[in-house]
């Protein structure tokens, strides 16, 4: 691979299996250009890949190959116009997860508002709720130290600031009273041994999966949501493809109103929702 030019790489790459688009991307990563410039690479398409790069190149593409996600191997993934740095420790943010952030942009009210992202990950929905809205107060919890980790330094380089706390869904509160205008969470929803999990071997289980049914979490955290709610406050919740009218029961048992789902960017019911009664 060392004596190849860049167009000589690429082809070489997808021959070996890999995605176009993945080829290019690790390509310009390795090369030190923003993912943004792959006219770059056409532009350079007759430049030699140095023997350093080549190596380089090859050991990212072998782990891309046997399934590990992208952002692990660039270190970073755009999420609502963000740039997260992203590693092993948290979940890789999905573009279905904007829905969940336009829902709650669209709820939150003008001005001044708090708002709660529980199982924060590395980050994408609070960051994104304060980037778009910086009159908000945002708090964020996760579990996982490691998490927190990569979501505090994700708030610091992009100069927003989030109050974090460690613990488990509204538990990790502690002594904070704030009551929300809304909650936001993309919990656990995968069953314990549902066959997609398979796929997402590199990514952390236990951001992943939550009992036999997947709703494990999402009980809990509809269960004591309801506490920590402004009246007229707003709770909601990602899910699985087919965990909509679950979800909705839940809510509706807990007495929320306005009980609701929003789809997706493939036209599936990604997220639920309802809002706690004024009165």
């Amino acid at each position: 691979m060392s004596a190849s030019t860049l167009a000589q790489t690429l082809a070489s790459l997808q021959t070996a299996g890999l995605d176009r688009l993945d080829a290019q991307l690790l390509l310009l990563h390795v090369l030190g250009q923003p993912e943004h410039q792959r006219g770059w690479l056409l532009a350079h398409d007759t430049d030699v890949l140095g023997a350093e790069h080549a190596a380089t190149l090859q050991s990212l593409v072998q782990r891309r190959l046997l399934g590990e996600p992208l952002a692990y191997l660039t270190g970073h993934k755009e999420f609502f116009g963000l740039d997260l740095q992203v590693d092993a420790r948290v979940l890789v943010p999905r573009p279905d997860t904007e829905t969940l952030v336009d829902w709650a942009l669209a709820v939150l009210p003008q001005g001044e508002a708090s708002v709660l992202d529980l199982g924060t990950g590395s980050g994408a929905i609070g960051l994104s709720l304060k980037a778009a809205r910086p009159a908000l107060s945002v708090y964020a919890t996760d579990m996982s130290h490691d998490a927190l980790v990569v979501a505090d330094s994700n708030a610091r380089r992009l100069g927003l600031n989030i109050q974090f706390s460690q613990g488990a869904w509204l538990s990790a509160l502690h002594a904070n009273t704030t009551l929300f205008d809304c909650i936001v969470s993309n919990p656990p929803y995968i069953a314990q041994h549902d066959s997609h999990l398979s796929a997402l071997a590199f990514e952390p289980q236990q951001a992943l999966t939550s009992g036999t049914d997947g709703l494990d979490d999402i009980r809990v955290i509809v269960r004591d949501a309801t506490a920590h709610l402004q009246l007229g406050g707003w709770l909601l919740l990602e899910h699985g493809y087919d965990q909509a009218e679950s979800v909705r029961a839940l809510l509706l048992a807990q007495g929320f109103i306005d009980v609701n789902s929003r789809q997706d960017l493939a036209g599936i019911a990604r997220c639920s929702g309802g809002q706690k009664p004024q009165d």
